[in-house]
């Protein structure tokens, strides 16, 4: 196929599915917003913290949505390359695993943890609230573009790869934010937290367990 097909085809495949992607995105981008959320609602008067909110959400969406077009037509573009499924999601996974230890995925990284002063009133407040959201959508898209391949390769397993990217992502924000460079970030704290809640509820039954002894 020359590329002005690719490029015809892909417009067509992505306008079809935007349905779809939007509600992969509604399903996925909950855990991810919900810090700079209450950084929009902290920042603004009580009168205008719907507002702020709705415009945040507005802005991010928009962001994922452009993104998701462009995702869609890699996507595409991979499978007209391979028809082989298993082949495309090989790729997106050594895509995702190199981007994850990249300096650039840091960076991103280090943007998603930035809370902007916001202005209060009038139209500069709903555009700042508006603004915060297209930039922190920027920067989530460039932290998750390479994970959000994978589910469009993943056919059968699409929603259960979808809630594993989904919870991957969101530990890897819980990371504080680090010099660029490259090594291996994953979800250290999560699993961290995870453990001391664990030993949290064991310990109980185990001092139980002596105690009987």
């Amino acid at each position: 196929m020359t590329l002005s097909g690719i490029c015809s085809a892909g417009l067509r495949m992505p306008l079809a599915d935007s349905f779809n992607w939007l509600l992969m995105l509604a399903a996925m981008m909950p855990p991810l917003i919900v810090a700079p959320l209450r950084h929009a609602r902290e920042r603004s008067f009580a009168h205008r913290r719907a507002r702020a909110m709705f415009l945040f959400v507005i802005g991010y969406g928009a962001v994922w949505m452009t993104a998701g077009i462009g995702l869609q037509v890699m996507a595409l573009a991979a499978q007209l390359a391979s028809s082989d499924t298993l082949t495309c999601l090989a790729l997106s996974a050594s895509a995702a695993a190199l981007w994850q230890v990249s300096p650039a995925k840091q960076w991103c990284l280090n943007r998603c943890h930035r809370r902007p002063q916001l202005a209060a009133f009038g139209a500069a407040a709903d555009r700042a609230a508006f603004d915060f959201g297209l930039s922190h959508g920027a920067a989530c898209v460039g932290a998750c573009w390479a994970l959000m391949l994978l589910p469009l390769f993943a056919r059968q397993a699409h929603v259960l790869t979808m809630l594993a990217v989904m919870l991957f992502a969101f530990a890897e924000r819980l990371e504080n934010a680090a010099p660029l460079a490259w090594r291996w970030r994953g979800p250290g704290k999560a699993l961290r937290i995870i453990a001391a809640q664990a030993r949290m509820h064991l310990a109980p039954r185990e001092r139980a367990l002596r105690t009987n002894d």
